[in-house]
């Protein structure tokens, strides 16, 4: 008997009864401010990444409409605590206090990933956006965690999507993508970003205007800090579709290092289709 116990307990130990999945990611989602639908936007969002990968998306937002959101992570360094990723997708163009600005980078410069969406990459403008700054500069700390620079966008026309490589897991789902009514934002300058889809609007070639970077990653900070961003993003027909959302989650997968070089999630983190 004693033997047979002996026996259990060596193989209870050897031999898990089950498998543990891993744990959900845990998802910050930043929306409010100007010019955009953020109301139904981070609904169309939070549905759609937790659709697509095994994750809880958490929101902060604000209904305020103005340059200036007040938004409940400002002069808090610690608000993305016990979260793996945060998303940008706020419109704060005229959020411009250092101090504040730096809070919002803090956990980003301490190593938690960002993802950053269409109006993001157009706030927090320390000094005018249309200058290039010198990275690392007072001026340009928001775009060094970007790795990019813009400072304005044309009129809403469809834009064609060109990816840069075919094979990059992240963008697989925009290749020969063409979308509806979008603002295609202008590049300033390209620092430490790499990227990944350029998008352009009708004739013509305008390099950082017509002919844009729409979509890149960057690693920021000595934390060598995992950020995706992209540009696209204005409209709600835009966001709700399913090469949008496809892309900004596996962003999310990318800039927390679960996603696998043949665009699949890694085990425990995709959903299985419905």
């Amino acid at each position: 008997m004693k033997k047979t116990i002996a026996l259990i307990a060596a193989f209870s130990l050897a031999t898990p009864l089950f498998s543990a999945e891993p744990k959900p990611l845990k998802i910050l989602l930043i929306t409010g401010g100007c010019c955009h639908d953020y109301a139904k936007q981070k609904d169309i969002l939070k549905k759609g990444i937790e659709e697509r990968i095994n994750a809880e998306v958490t929101q902060i937002h604000t209904d305020d409409k103005s340059t200036k959101p007040p938004l409940a992570i400002y002069g808090n360094a610690d608000y993305a605590k016990g979260y793996d990723v945060v998303i940008h997708d706020e419109c704060a163009a005229d959020i411009k206090d250092p101090a504040v600005v730096e809070a919002v980078l803090a956990p980003h410069r301490a190593g938690i990933p960002g993802v950053n969406l269409h109006c993001g990459m157009h706030s927090y403008r320390v000094g005018n956006p249309g200058t290039p700054h010198k990275p690392g500069t007072p001026q340009a700390m928001w775009f060094d965690y970007l790795g990019l620079q813009s400072s304005g966008h044309g009129p809403q026309l469809p834009i064609t999507l060109a990816v840069l490589d075919e094979a990059n897991p992240v963008t697989k789902s925009i290749v020969g993508w063409v979308t509806g009514r979008e603002e295609l934002y202008n590049n300033i300058q390209i620092t430490t970003g790499k990227a990944l889809a350029r998008g352009k609007q009708g004739a013509g070639d305008k390099p950082g205007q017509n002919d844009s970077v729409v979509v890149w990653t960057n690693e920021y900070s000595d934390k060598k800090t995992r950020v995706f961003s992209t540009t696209i993003g204005h409209n709600n027909a835009t966001v709700e579709d399913p090469k949008y959302l496809d892309l900004v989650s596996n962003g999310v997968l990318w800039a927390t290092g679960k996603l696998g070089d043949d665009g699949k999630p890694a085990a425990g983190y995709g959903k299985a289709p419905k």
